[in-house]
């Protein structure tokens, strides 16, 4: 076996490992040297790694970043990408959200948004000049206008902690307004691509992914929840069987894991929806891991959601969280969450549309209201999970009432990004995303359950609360009773990070 020598895979990892080493090497990257050739073009090829919770993707991912590295492949962040010289490799590693890339980078792992990918920056020529620099593949620059050697030192200091050309830019002084002056759709082709969270990529996508990157492998769930009119089919399904590496084993560090056991135990067909509650309730006798709540926290909902099934359910629990918090009905309070219901401009503002995705406002991003901006329409905003969260845009923001078609608009610009409240909600839409304490409402699983519903084969209960059970990191809170408990605390900004954490690529455990 070719894996590195410090990290014990299962058999099943093990497997996965030699194919996707044959294979790359195959495209002229070899692990097992340490070193690459130049690309060949014409050559493609895509595989899947394939496995429910616990069965150790991440970990063979940030495996294999590991030993691309040391081969030489350079890592594509997406806010910058040096000049192209044809012996050069890289390596991208995507995810369809914000909040999917946060978790990766979280576990050391160095990952953007398909959208950063998808689209590029354009720098000022004269900044350009610093950021091949930084990157290593320019000399230091003689003169920059309004940066002194002092400032140039600073942005090399935190490029060698954190390989982030704005970042290290900001460290110089700089904004991204000063050195970057537009996204443009990317024209040339990328080298190998890992895209983690693939079971929520849509046909679209999939294709996209293609056309840039010869080399393609999907690291996915078959137990989530497929993309909203794919028949319950995700992209990885189409593949060959030979194209697809399974993951069976879950390792040690989760066997003792409350919250696993229960998202795996719904595999079982005979399990009914009183059974698998029984069985929640014993978890909840022996682990503190897992809660048997008799009402949903509301503090909790500023900034992890909970989790339900029916749009009717989510309008209900965001009415009762904002009237438990005494916010006014035509304006919002800092600290309220948001989510992204995507970019509402006519195709001439192309360029604004590009500006703002490559920010993090995508459909599906989770925001954190922190205030009216300077100008009418605008709102400031903290994009969880973002690289430089905080961003001020035009906003339309929804906020639903039941039984009314029409939403309340606190705040609107004539066009811009969209957003509907957060505190709440679907499970599709949680998706790719994860929070140290999840609250999943059971009443609408239950009523999943009561509905007979199917989905690819499998009861779309159990599919709902297999993808809502895995969003926690520590702790599961199961709402057995449709009551919210009084806010405890005022809601406010002060918890959020001014900056995504600092990114060191480490060696996991399994997980």
């Amino acid at each position: 076996m070719n894996a590195p020598a410090l990290i014990t895979f299962s058999d099943d990892q093990a497997e996965a490992w030699d194919r996707l080493s044959q294979q790359l090497s195959g495209m002229g990257v070899d692990m097992e040297d340490g070193n690459h050739t130049p690309a060949v073009e014409g050559k493609s090829t895509v595989l899947a790694v394939i496995g429910k919770a616990g069965s150790g993707k991440t970990m063979l991912l940030a495996s294999l970043t590991k030993s691309l590295r040391d081969a030489g492949v350079e890592i594509v962040s997406g806010d910058y990408e040096s000049k192209k010289k044809k012996e050069r490799r890289t390596l991208a590693i995507l995810a369809p959200t914000n909040k999917a890339a946060s978790v990766l980078r979280l576990r050391g792992v160095p990952a953007t948004t398909i959208h950063r990918i998808l689209y590029t920056p354009v720098y000022d020529p004269q900044y350009e000049v610093l950021a091949e620099w930084l990157a290593g593949t320019g000399k230091r620059p003689v003169d920059v206008e309004g940066m002194t050697d002092a400032a140039l030192d600073r942005a090399k200091a935190f490029y060698d902690s954190v390989p982030s050309i704005p970042g290290a830019l900001a460290a110089a002084g700089l904004r991204g307004s000063d050195f970057i002056r537009g996204w443009k759709r990317r024209e040339e082709p990328l080298d190998v691509g890992f895209v983690d969270e693939s079971s929520m990529l849509d046909e679209r996508q999939f294709d996209d992914l293609r056309e840039i990157f010869p080399t393609l492998v999907l690291f996915g769930d078959p137990a989530q929840l497929a993309p909203v009119g794919q028949s319950g089919q995700m992209v990885f399904d189409r593949l060959g069987e030979p194209r697809k590496l399974i993951l069976n084993r879950i390792h040690r560090q989760t066997e003792d894991n409350p919250i696993l056991d229960l998202a795996h135990a719904l595999a079982d067909p005979d399990l009914s929806f009183h059974d698998f509650e029984r069985m929640v309730e014993r978890a909840a006798a022996r682990d503190d891991r897992v809660v048997m709540a008799q009402r949903v926290d509301c503090d909790l909902m500023a900034r992890s959601p909970v989790l339900v099934w029916r749009n009717a359910t989510r309008i209900r629990l965001i009415q009762a969280f904002r009237a438990a918090n005494g916010a006014p009905e035509d304006a919002l309070l800092p600290g309220e969450p948001l989510i992204c219901d995507g970019i509402e401009l006519p195709l001439k503002h192309r360029k604004k549309r590009i500006d703002l995705e490559a920010r993090g406002l995508i459909k599906g991003a989770q925001v954190i209201y922190l205030g009216p901006g300077t100008r009418d329409g605008f709102a400031r905003l903290h994009v969880v999970g973002a690289e430089d969260p905080q961003i001020s845009a035009a906003s339309i923001i929804k906020i639903e009432k039941p039984d009314e078609e029409e939403p309340f608009i606190p705040a609107a610009a004539r066009m811009g990004a969209a957003f509907l409240h957060g505190a709440a909600v679907t499970i599709h839409k949680a998706q790719g995303s994860q929070w140290e304490r999840v609250q999943v409402f059971a009443p609408d699983m239950y009523a999943a359950a009561q509905a007979g519903r199917m989905e690819a084969g499998v009861p779309l209960w159990k599919r709902l609360a297999y993808v809502a059970i895995t969003r926690a990191e520590r702790q599961l809170l199961w709402v057995v009773r449709n009551r919210l408990g009084r806010p405890q605390v005022p809601l406010g900004v002060d918890d959020l990070p001014k900056a995504a954490p600092r990114l060191t690529l480490k060696q996991e455990e399994p997980q």
